[in-house]
């Protein structure tokens, strides 16, 4: 099996450096047609310039492979609409989006201004929310799609100095379950990709003898199987430096309180029974939780489902 990306049409935004740079070239080098962009500022989301974006197109098309740039802000829709509409005017068609672009603004939750909060929602939430709605119509009347959400171990597990940061990287995890509902029937799938890797975000983070193994090239390797024909659907890819992995969200057995032993001091009582990873499962909707607490209701009273 070979991935290949030939007649497909790609946007990867915050392409001009580190990961994202690391997807367009990849994308392109494997037949893909690419959207190169990048608003140009720091870390912090801070200036602007498409000179970091053309130079990642520049490689692409001297290695003999289609790109344009664009730098559109996430944040800001008819800048997105315009930039999918560039790319409709020249190819036809979108297949594949990475949201990649992403901001830093790291303080601890006490010392942290709500407006620099609000930023990094802004940036990683919403701009995946305004670029997955300036193509989901595109992608479900093409029937085909592949979306891919960037995730971070900082919103899945938590990580010190970035509520803002967390907060808006687990929202993709949320935002991703129910696309992958919604665009199912359409043959557009959606997934995350939670990276580890050593760009500009992470530089004094680590020694250097960590980031020289965290290569973006490593990443990326993980996010073309995100997609291409044989994506898989509602998967959060972790990967580093080689490594890959999944992270699931599971849902123990949990127990079961009535009448007067429904009680605050019984749930604490059995806590470690609730806790317990005995029968737990992995739902894929939400009203599956709902079943499983109204049957074990149901079962305890006696009653006949159904």
């Amino acid at each position: 099996m070979s991935i290949r990306f030939d007649d497909r049409v790609a946007i990867v935004t915050g392409a001009g450096n580190g990961l994202g740079r690391s997807h367009a070239l990849a994308l392109a080098a494997r037949g893909a047609k690419v959207v190169v962009n990048d608003l140009g500022g720091d870390v912090h989301g801070v200036g602007g310039s498409t000179s970091a974006a053309q130079a990642v197109v520049d490689e692409i098309v001297a290695a003999g492979g289609e790109a344009i740039a664009h730098g559109a802000n996430v944040c800001k829709m008819d800048e997105v609409e315009d930039m999918v509409k560039t790319a409709m005017d020249k190819w036809g068609r979108v297949d594949i989006l990475v949201n990649n672009a992403g901001v830093l603004r790291d303080k601890t939750f006490s010392k942290m201004e709500l407006s620099d909060f609000e930023f990094v929602l802004q940036v990683h939430l919403m701009g995946s929310v305004n670029c997955t709605k300036a193509v989901w119509e595109i992608m479900k009347e093409q029937q085909y799609g592949r979306i891919v959400m960037t995730t971070s171990s900082s919103g899945l597990y938590g990580n010190f100095g970035q509520t803002n940061y967390g907060a808006a990287k687990l929202g993709l995890v949320g935002l991703m379950n129910t696309l992958c509902i919604e665009g199912a029937k359409y043959n557009v799938k959606t997934n995350c990709l939670s990276p580890t890797a050593a760009t500009r975000m992470t530089e004094g983070l680590m020694p250097d003898e960590a980031l020289a193994l965290l290569t973006p090239e490593s990443v990326t390797t993980g996010l073309l199987t995100l997609c291409d024909d044989e994506a898989p659907n509602r998967t959060i890819l972790c990967a580093g430096a080689g490594g890959f992995a999944s992270a699931i969200v599971y849902e123990t057995d949990g127990i079961c309180l009535s009448g007067d032993d429904m009680t605050p001091e019984n749930v604490r009582a059995q806590m470690a029974t609730i806790r317990s990873a005995d029968g737990q499962e992995e739902y894929t909707q939400g009203g599956q939780q709902t079943m499983k607490f109204v049957s074990k209701a149901a079962a305890a009273a006696g009653v006949k489902m159904g």
